[in-house]
């Protein structure tokens, strides 16, 4: 079930990264989340685990969430 999470999270990301339509992203979001509540309420995942998943993927796509970043600040 989570591997099916997993290739239906990767799909979002990679409609939303490529530019697909709007409704397409939506409709894909809805079928994510009602998936995510289905495990949620069955007890067949908990809400970090889920919260681990989305991250992975968001970070397979779009790269990692944060990053160093250095800044040459010079006071005026």
């Amino acid at each position: 079930m989570l591997s099916e999470l997993r290739k239906m999270l990767h799909d979002v990301f990679v409609a939303r990264a490529t530019g697909a339509l709007h409704p397409k992203i939506t409709r894909s979001h809805g079928y994510v989340d009602g998936y995510m509540r289905a495990l949620l309420e069955t007890g067949t995942a908990s809400k970090e685990e889920l919260l681990m998943l989305v991250a992975e993927e968001r970070a397979i796509v779009s790269g990692p969430a944060t990053g160093a970043v250095e800044v040459d600040f010079v006071a005026a």
